[in-house]
């Protein structure tokens, strides 16, 4: 039951990632937090051996090292890096990462295009702060929304997740 609460907690944290990038451009370290916290509940209910953990661990601290990378590059928000991170601890080494940077990759590319759409028919005076900053043409891309989705599209065909399924 412990692992059924922490995946759904999981998919929760994701959506949330994807609503606060899209409505405030950030991702706070609280919720990247939680879904660290909600995995080593996990890993520790269903008696993971250390070398499980240590793989796991190792594929989320090289996300992170990449990441940080391309962050101090200016080529994404830290939010998005420390999320990367956080998501690859839960796939690990396993074709799901794959998947997981393969959709969030397809997503961030669609959102991009549809982003660049919507600043070239429309100004950013709606009177709506988050939809003015979305159609800022100074603003980034808040590419959370395409991190959480991913997350939450390959998390849920795990078979770790289908006892959250049959909950709902």
């Amino acid at each position: 039951m412990v692992s059924v609460v922490c995946g759904f907690f999981f998919l929760l944290l994701m959506l949330r990632a994807v609503v606060t990038d899209l409505a405030h451009m950030t991702i706070s370290n609280r919720l990247v937090g939680a879904i660290l916290v909600c995995f080593l509940i996990f890993v520790f209910a269903n008696g993971w051996s250390p070398a499980a953990i240590g793989l796991h661990l190792a594929v989320s601290m090289t996300a992170l090292l990449l990441t940080f990378a391309a962050f101090a590059l200016g080529w994404m928000g830290g939010g998005d890096a420390k999320l990367i991170s956080a998501t690859a601890l839960w796939f690990g080494p396993t074709v799901a990462l794959w998947d997981y940077l393969f959709l969030a990759s397809l997503f961030g590319g669609i959102l991009t295009l549809l982003l660049i759409l919507a600043r070239a028919c429309w100004k950013p005076q709606t009177g709506n702060a988050s939809l003015d900053r979305l159609l800022s043409p100074t603003s980034g891309v808040p590419y959370g929304v395409a991190l959480g989705m991913a997350g939450i599209i390959v998390a849920s065909r795990s078979p770790d997740m289908q006892g959250v399924f049959a909950l709902i």
